[in-house]
């Protein structure tokens, strides 16, 4: 399997989903410090632009699902963005426990520099946003700390021209389709994405299997499957060979590693 300095450090590999949408309020520094905390490298997440461009961790382009904010992302203010309660909704006992706590939507650079270790995997989920996440991590030096992901191939290629292929990127719906097609029938893909990144279902169809590992493995590209909360899946997929399993619930991914006996070979010490 081809050396990419984003995928290197441990394996399989642990991925905080949102830092996770049920232990704590998504994509906040309370979540991704909740992750840490379990002992989690790598942290995915989504990320929106703020209408005076900041780069700020949000799944939806509007607010009303998470916050106490209306309207979208993108035509707010970053000092009046950062003033919402980002737990306003979060609601996992029949109740609001986190509001009102100062819990807010973090800016991507507030999250890089305060978990230096951490690894992020982000979704560029706006249109547009290409070249202010290369502008972006091209200024701070995260080459190797990030690999950038987009349902959208055109989004996802339009960032490696950007980035002359020196930053991690996953596969988009197309590049997936193709992996996933030519798996069936032995064919190499010519020039693949550093990781393939899939649900273990779709649409009725098995996505993942020994197949596509296969497939993956022999032309050196990861695969890594989300959104997976079930310990029993979690084991399932690991005896399958995939690299890494994206969740909600990595306190149970910590457990399961654990019965395995399995731990993450770390090339670089990880200390919280």
């Amino acid at each position: 399997m081809k050396r990419c300095p984003f995928l290197s450090h441990e394996h399989p590999i642990r991925f905080a989903h949102r830092g996770s949408t049920i232990l704590w309020p998504e994509n906040t520094m309370t979540a991704f410090q909740g992750a840490v905390d379990l002992g989690y490298r790598y942290i995915e997440t989504d990320v929106h632009v703020t209408r005076d461009g900041v780069i700020v961790t949000s799944h939806d382009d509007h607010l009303e699902r998470v916050t106490n904010g209306l309207g979208l992302v993108k035509d707010w203010y970053w000092d009046d963005l950062r003033t919402l309660d980002a737990a306003y909704h979060f609601n996992p006992d029949d109740g609001f426990p986190l509001r009102k706590k100062g819990i807010t939507i973090p800016s991507l650079e507030e999250i890089m520099t305060t978990f230096p270790d951490v690894m992020l995997n982000i979704d560029l989920k706006q249109p547009g946003i290409e070249q202010l996440a290369a502008d972006f991590i091209r200024r701070h030096n995260f080459e190797e700390r990030v690999l950038i992901a987009s349902f959208h191939d055109k989004r996802v290629r339009r960032f490696r021209k950007l980035t002359g292929n020196l930053v991690a990127t996953s596969s988009g719906v197309r590049e997936t389709l193709a992996v996933w097609t030519r798996s069936r029938f032995k064919q190499r893909l010519k020039v693949p994405p550093d990781a393939l990144q899939v649900p273990q279902h779709k649409g009725g169809i098995t996505v993942v299997d020994h197949k596509l590992v296969n497939a993956a493995h022999a032309v050196g590209m990861q695969v890594h499957v989300w959104t997976i909360n079930d310990p029993e899946v979690m084991h399932r997929l690991l005896d399958l060979g995939v690299d890494g399993i994206i969740t909600d619930r990595p306190d149970l991914l910590n457990d399961v590693l654990a019965e395995r006996k399995v731990k993450s070979k770390a090339s670089v010490p990880f200390n919280k």
